[in-house]
């Protein structure tokens, strides 16, 4: 009885209600929420980079998405960094055709899972694909949780020096990374600007830092259709 009053008294971790937030990842196959009604900025999921070889730009969107009230964020989930000729040129026609059908399109973000030990490389081709989309179009990625704790220094800075935007995420499919708390503790050696992925109905507790952290700049919530 009285580990169990005890256990009653511990306060719960809160749990990411999509409502209070402003950014969203809208993924295929993910019905549309009302939340995004009153969304400033949406990521809305367009294709992806598959492939080792001959890596391919798949699109996973039926129609061409209008929205207005909102900056949106194309985004590309890739496999390979091993691109073609093609796929940059895919990308900016999609950027053109989104923005003829009337979204107020922002840049481009690439979600890709870039192995800590090799952020090297992967600024290399980030910086490749900054220079080959158009001018008024920003670049954004996301970036993993130990990143944060395990990644150089240097490496991050000058990733963070190419890039617009920075999303780490704290989450893997439907659950909030077990510990999540520790890698945010290293957040502090870091000189760039980020924000926080969160997922919608994930635990989530902010630590008491991002009030005071300049670099902080708000979060994103990746919306889930319900649980069956």
């Amino acid at each position: 009885m009285v580990l169990a009053l005890l256990a009653s008294c511990r306060p719960q971790e809160a749990r990411v209600d999509a409502a209070q937030y402003d950014a969203y990842w809208l993924w295929a196959g993910v019905t549309p929420q009302p939340v995004l009604q009153k969304a400033k900025t949406i990521y809305i999921l367009e294709g992806e980079v598959r492939g080792t070889r001959s890596a391919r730009l798949i699109s996973l969107r039926p129609a061409t998405p209008t929205v207005r009230h909102a900056e949106i964020w194309i985004v590309y989930r890739v496999e390979t960094l091993n691109w073609g000729e093609g796929i940059i040129e895919r990308i900016n026609g999609d950027i053109a055709r989104w923005r003829a059908a009337g979204s107020r399109v922002v840049g481009v973000q690439i979600d890709f899972d870039a192995a800590t030990k090799g952020l090297d490389h992967y600024s290399a081709f980030l910086r490749n694909v900054r220079s080959r989309l158009p001018d008024d179009a920003r670049l954004g990625v996301t970036g993993l949780l130990d990143w944060s704790s395990q990644g150089d220094s240097a490496d991050l800075n000058r990733l963070g020096a190419i890039v617009d935007e920075i999303v780490l995420q704290t989450y893997q499919g439907r659950q909030t990374i077990p510990g999540y708390a520790k890698y945010l503790k290293s957040l502090g050696r870091l000189d760039m600007p980020f924000k926080i992925g969160l997922v919608q109905g994930g635990e989530w507790t902010a630590p008491p830092s991002f009030s005071s952290d300049p670099d902080f700049k708000g979060y994103v919530v990746f919306l889930l259709n319900p649980a069956k």
